[in-house]
């Protein structure tokens, strides 16, 4: 009887643990997008939950309608030249503009995946993105390139100037790249069918 107690019990452990990897990730998942709907649905307060959301979404669609006219293209480039004269937002606005043409504009940026030595000798290696060939602007010799390291599990990374003899390009997708990077090598590249 007391074998039986103990198949039975890891049984229903093994249940509880498999239940765990199943909604755990779920769970984290419908919590974070819950958090964020709330906080952009905050952002507008109304009295009808979801209407502050629906407006912000209006307002940033008419606004990309209104920026994509004749019209509204003398304004943004007022605009823009405003905020280049103020000393400390102009390069917030900066930064801020390149890191989102980077990740979703025309000038896409985190598209060329490769993997990078550290050193002679030295058997480490990591995964990586070509943001910039060209460095001559920094005073950097043209045997040089930008490489944008993401961490994993967060949306953050070092920038690391890399000798390019030391610059492996991937064959692979730059956005199975920064998925098995951003992971910390747990996510499977996803294959063509």
């Amino acid at each position: 009887m007391a074998a039986y107690g103990r198949l039975t019990g890891r049984l229903i452990l093994g249940y509880f643990l498999r239940g765990l990897l199943l909604l755990v990730p779920i769970t984290v998942i419908v919590w974070a997008i819950y958090r964020v709907l709330a906080f952009l649905d905050n952002i507008i307060k109304t009295d009808i939950p979801g209407l502050g959301l629906i407006i912000l979404l209006a307002t940033i669609t008419l606004v990309g309608w209104l920026g994509s006219t004749i019209f509204f293209q003398p304004l943004a480039e007022i605009g823009e030249d405003l905020l280049q004269r103020i000393p400390f937002i102009k390069t917030m606005y900066g930064t801020l503009k390149d890191l989102v043409e980077a990740l979703v504009g025309s000038k896409r940026k985190f598209d060329r995946p490769v993997l990078v030595r550290f050193g002679s000798g030295v058997e480490a290696e990591r995964l990586g993105f070509i943001t910039q060939d060209d460095l001559n602007h920094l005073g950097v010799g043209p045997e040089k390139a930008a490489v944008y390291f993401p961490h994993s599990f967060a949306w953050s990374g070092n920038l690391l100037i890399i000798p390019k003899a030391n610059i492996i390009p991937l064959e692979a997708k730059a956005a199975d790249v920064m998925k098995f990077a951003v992971s910390g090598g747990v996510s499977q590249v996803d294959e063509e069918e």
